[in-house]
């Protein structure tokens, strides 16, 4: 199995292209701890986000804490919106030559009319100042900006003809997206597609912001924004109480689809759940692949204290009630506890410009606080 760029989908009988991660309608975070087993649940919440005025750790105030930063940052996902840089949008210096994930040189000359073809890359353009040259969305742009803007996917998968009909300057991709036919023929129609790298840990939202501004002629904004980015970071791991470590398996279940994986090495989520200061079960247990399938030996040997999941995949089974009915589940410390984070599909593994508030809430929701 080699490693997949992204969770899979609902319905999906194996881990797809990861911008496939951002198909969702919704955007929420529950925390369901021992409060779960009387029919409770909490958020957890908190967190100054992009942009965000929540007096945390630097903005300049006095430090939040986990639990006020991670409120404050479900209040950001719950918006659905995006928050722009400050001043007015840049204005692209074109053209540029930049390098392209397919081995390409690509020379764009008008970024009037963009189409990014993936969620994640979408937020960015957004973000930079850029949305109102954005004519399309593919399925993966879920948030408010991009929701009326037409759709050029079907199911996953992108339609030439629609992207063609949209008439953009430039198409920005990934290596997952597809299919290649597809891709092909814009290339072939005269309209520059900039092929991105996927992004699969928190190191590659600064290089995915970058590369996005560099192709779109205003790098200036791209800089801003890193450093907008990496700040908000920063402050979300300091929130990380000391000597907390709990350790944390990561689990897409789709019971649908009967798929049932824990998350190792590479998986995303591994990155995040070691910037919010926990130990990865999957990678400490010596999962080098992405996902591995679900064994009742491989939780009870991990023994992890608290489950991560989408909350696609734990409505699948039935919430916590049905989750704890899977074999080795009931087993393990989190089991047990009925301690079970989830995030919505989209945001968890987005690793863009709301990173931090992911952090944030997975800082509260990992340590209970």
């Amino acid at each position: 199995m080699t490693a997949p760029r992204a969770t899979p989908t609902a319905g999906s009988a194996r881990p797809p292209a990861r911008r496939r991660a951002f198909a969702a309608l919704g955007l929420t975070l529950a925390l369901l701890t021992g409060a779960c087993a009387n029919g409770g649940s909490s958020g957890a919440g908190a967190g100054t986000g992009a942009g965000a005025d929540a007096g945390g750790a630097g903005s300049g105030g006095t430090a939040a804490s986990a639990g006020e930063r991670a409120e404050a940052a479900r209040e950001r996902l719950d918006a659905n919106t995006l928050v722009p840089l400050e001043g007015p949008p840049p204005v692209p210096e074109l053209p540029v030559t930049v390098d392209s994930s397919d081995g390409r040189r690509v020379t764009v000359e008008d970024a009037s009319r963009i189409l990014p073809l993936n969620g994640g890359v979408a937020e960015i353009v957004f973000t930079l100042g850029l949305g109102d040259r954005v004519v399309g969305r593919d399925i993966t742009a879920t948030f408010a900006e991009a929701e009326k803007l037409p759709m050029v996917t079907k199911a996953h998968d992108v339609s030439a003809e629609s992207v063609l009909s949209l008439r953009p300057t430039v198409v920005l991709a990934d290596t997952d997206t597809g299919p290649s036919e597809a891709i092909d023929q814009i290339r072939d129609a005269g309209v520059p597609v900039v092929v991105l790298d996927p992004a699969t840990e928190l190191a590659d939202v600064s290089t995915r912001t970058t590369r996005v501004a560099e192709a779109l002629g205003v790098p200036g904004a791209g800089r801003a924004l890193t450093a907008r980015i990496d700040g908000e970071i920063a402050a979300a791991r300091a929130a990380v109480p000391e000597g907390s470590r709990p350790k944390v398996a990561f689990l897409y279940l789709r019971g649908s689809a009967a798929v049932y994986l824990m998350g190792g090495k590479g998986s995303g989520a591994d990155s995040l759940i070691a910037a919010a200061g926990a130990v990865d079960a999957g990678v400490e247990a010596g999962l080098d692949k992405p996902f591995t399938p679900l064994t009742s030996e491989a939780l009870v040997t991990s023994r992890p204290d608290v489950l991560l999941m989408m909350s696609k995949g734990l409505e699948s089974v039935g919430g916590v009630d049905g989750l704890v009915e899977i074999p080795g589940i009931r087993e393990t410390p989190a089991g047990t506890d009925r301690r079970v984070v989830t995030l919505e599909d989209g945001v968890l593994l987005g690793f863009g410009p709301r990173t931090p508030l992911v952090i944030d809430l997975l800082v509260a929701g990992l340590h209970g606080a």
